[in-house]
């Protein structure tokens, strides 16, 4: 068990990374709140289905699913919301990631009054370098055309969304049963998506080959893939340790891009690559314990 432990936060970050890609190959067909309307009405369904055939346990007091809930809608919710409308209103990539990559900072911040976690000097070397080489992958297409106050706002929400959302989950939600839970946090997701998709787009899809490729990577691989083994490393694992694996997705990404679009990954970007990384081992190597 402890050899699978070490492979899941490998897989957790090629699929979680996969995601933006797949974003790019099905976004040119439809808005992005219809987008991932359809993408949590798929995963909803799955969850439901998966949680009656496997008889789950379902949460035994309405706090228990409001927690549960509660979750769904600030990751599910506010934070891929947030992004993905940002980035549709001119909102640069580059900012935008760069804004969402302060995530494991804010978590290692709020960690210690919310769940008793203390970062160590050298973690918060790490923190610092994580986000410097987030920076440095993402330098070359960091662009001020489109950046605006709404944009930076709502950035900003998703950049809350996702830090509280993993830290609300690993304190209040330790006993949630994957399945179950799952898909209350998607039925939250689909329904905010929905309703915002009715309210403000107008819900037009072009259903060609590379959008429902995209689509249905979306919701196996990222939404029921990479948000389970999420959900299994908060409760496995300190908050402040599983959200500095999300410096390393925007260098996944640039090389999964590189591949697939031929995106360029300049020198600055490889040498970024690299100091994410070294930032990362600093933050999830364990603390020697005092004699």
């Amino acid at each position: 068990m402890p050899v699978l432990y070490r492979i899941i936060p490998v897989v957790f970050l090629l699929l979680w990374s996969s995601a933006f890609v797949a974003a790019k190959l099905g976004l040119p067909y439809t808005e992005p709140l219809t987008y991932m309307g359809l993408r949590f009405v798929l995963v909803t369904v799955i969850f439901m289905a998966a949680a009656l055939i496997l008889r789950a346990r379902w949460p035994g007091s309405p706090r228990e699913a409001f927690d549960i809930a509660l979750v769904g809608f600030l990751i599910h919710g506010i934070y891929l919301s947030g992004v993905f409308i940002a980035i549709s209103r001119g909102m640069p990539a580059g900012f935008a990631a760069l804004i969402v990559g302060l995530q494991p900072v804010l978590t290692a911040v709020l960690a210690p009054r919310w769940l008793g976690e203390r970062m160590v000097t050298r973690q918060w070397l790490g923190a610092a370098l994580g986000f410097l080489g987030v920076a440095m992958v993402l330098w070359n297409r960091l662009t001020l055309e489109g950046l605006d106050s709404w944009g930076i706002v709502v950035c900003t929400f998703s950049l809350i969304g996702i830090s509280t959302g993993t830290i609300y989950q690993k304190r209040y939600c330790q006993n949630m049963d994957l399945v179950s839970g799952s898909a209350i946090q998607a039925s939250v997701a689909m329904i905010m998506t929905v309703a915002g998709a009715f309210l403000f787009e107008e819900m037009t899809v072009v259903w060609h080959p590379e959008f429902i490729a995209a689509l249905s990577w979306q919701v196996l691989a990222v939404s029921v893939g990479a948000f389970s083994l999420l959900m299994l490393m908060i409760r496995h694992g300190e908050a402040t340790k599983v959200a500095s694996l999300l410096y390393l997705v925007p260098p996944t990404t640039a090389v999964m891009a590189f591949f697939a679009f031929g995106e360029s990954l300049g020198i600055i970007a490889m040498l970024g690559i690299a100091v994410a990384a070294v930032g990362v081992a600093l933050v999830v190597r364990p603390v020697a314990s005092k004699l």
